[in-house]
């Protein structure tokens, strides 16, 4: 098989990718499994935007306070400086951002966030988003997806990258040549018990840029989401309960009904004092009481999640519901530069794969569709301004056979991410 650009990963960086690359090129987008099996589809909470040029040091602050001011200055500063343009782009695909009642984008607020700056349509803002870019790249003549495929392995000569190794929907294996790839596999949730992630999301192009000798960055920066309904069920996706309930007034309470701590401190210090509240309690959970919105508000901005807990047995407008911390995203990753250009020629990283240091060691609510949009198009705009080469002796002379056992390559995979990941915290922690 050959393409142009092949572009591992459907979620808003791999199809925002698609549509800002050359349309000259034929492009192929492969992904695990469906296109709406992506994480990019389950961000309920918004996505930020600079609201004005008195917003831009407010915005840099909260950025880098929430990041314990471990970020790149340089990312956050063309991420937010970026925001109003990725708006625009996803207004005109038909995106549909809550307005007030003269018809103006209206703003909400989340923890860790001075001022309102975030935008966003009911608690289902990351599918209205990932949706419409998808029916936009639909449109593309030069782009081919292929669903239920994988990426088992890149072609890679002298530190170049030729294409990769594919697992097809009838489980055979190919090899696909390509000019260039981009990874856009997402984040590494399925490697945990209790993660807001898809549970097929296992760090798939970190671990084969690891066997590759591509540069990591913050490898061991994981975050975790410090309110997801509570399930004692296995093997479940822990549904997240939006860091904007919190922002709206939700509280928190101890298994007496006691508050116990401030709901809109940043996530990793949230999700560290509820840890500490439930070992004290003895319980496997917290309650998050949502009587405390105006019932309509709630009605209107979060009716995905008033749906969900009641399929629980929870009614929110007469009790509160438990919820408990989870693996919720990823910071770290595979380094790029500010393209999001990998160390490895003809190789880009986007998304929750990639790590450009925008969300240093903790990442502030909101940021996260807005990173993966930003660097995403600044990936494909750079394409034309490197070359790229072909060699497809090379990639016909590779064999397929050195992956005939996936599930021992699976488990590989697996536990060099964790030792790596257990690498760099002991690292962190000598120094």
């Amino acid at each position: 098989m050959k393409t142009d650009i092949l572009i591992v990963g459907s979620g808003c960086a791999g199809l925002y990718a698609a549509i800002h690359l050359p349309a000259d090129k034929k492009i192929t987008i492969i992904t695990k499994k469906t296109v709406e099996d992506s994480d990019s589809y389950l961000a309920q909470g918004g996505i930020c935007m600079l609201k004005n040029d008195d917003d831009y040091d407010s915005y840099f602050e909260d950025t880098l306070k929430a990041g314990h001011y471990e970020n790149d200055k340089t990312s956050v500063d063309i991420m937010i400086r970026s925001s109003q343009e990725v708006i625009r782009d996803l207004i005109s695909y038909g995106v549909r951002f809550h307005r007030d009642q003269n018809g103006e984008l209206d703003f909400t607020k989340e923890g860790a966030h001075s001022k309102k700056r975030i935008l966003f349509h009911q608690d289902i803002t990351g599918e209205e988003i990932t949706s419409h870019l998808y029916e936009k790249v639909k449109t593309l003549p030069n782009v081919t997806i292929l669903e239920n495929t994988a990426l088992i392995d890149l072609l890679v000569k002298d530190n170049t990258c030729y294409g990769g190794v594919i697992l097809k929907e009838d489980h055979s294996l190919d090899k696909i040549s390509a000019q260039c790839v981009y990874l856009a596999t997402g984040g590494v949730g399925g490697l945990y018990r209790h993660s807001t992630n898809y549970r097929h999301l296992k760090g798939d192009g970190v671990a084969i840029a690891l066997r590759h000798g591509v540069k990591m960055k913050d490898i061991n920066y994981v975050q975790i989401h410090p309110t997801t309904f509570y399930s004692d069920k296995k093997d479940v996706r822990s549904f997240l309960i939006s860091e904007s309930v919190r922002g709206e007034g939700a509280k928190l309470y101890d298994k007496h009904g006691n508050r116990f701590v401030n709901e809109l401190l940043p996530r990793d210090k949230l999700s560290e004092a509820i840890k500490m509240q439930m070992k004290k309690d003895h319980t496997p959970f917290v309650w998050e009481d949502l009587r405390t919105i105006p019932e309509e508000e709630v009605r209107v901005h979060f009716p995905h999640i008033v749906e969900y807990c009641k399929e629980q047995g929870y009614d929110v407008f007469k009790q509160p519901i438990p919820v408990v911390p989870a693996q919720h995203y990823y910071m770290g990753g595979i380094w790029v530069d500010y393209t999001s250009h990998t160390s490895m020629n003809q190789l880009y990283a986007i998304g929750e794969t990639a790590c450009n240091g925008v969300h240093g060691k903790n990442r502030l609510a909101s940021n996260s569709l807005l990173e993966s949009l930003v660097f995403a198009k600044r990936a494909a705009l750079d394409f034309d301004q490197r070359e790229h080469n072909e060699d497809e002796d090379f990639v016909n002379e590779c064999k397929l056979d050195q992956y005939d056992d996936l599930d021992k390559l699976e488990k590989e995979n697996k536990e060099l991410i964790m030792s790596e990941m257990k690498k760099a915290g002991e690292k962190n922690v000598r120094s």
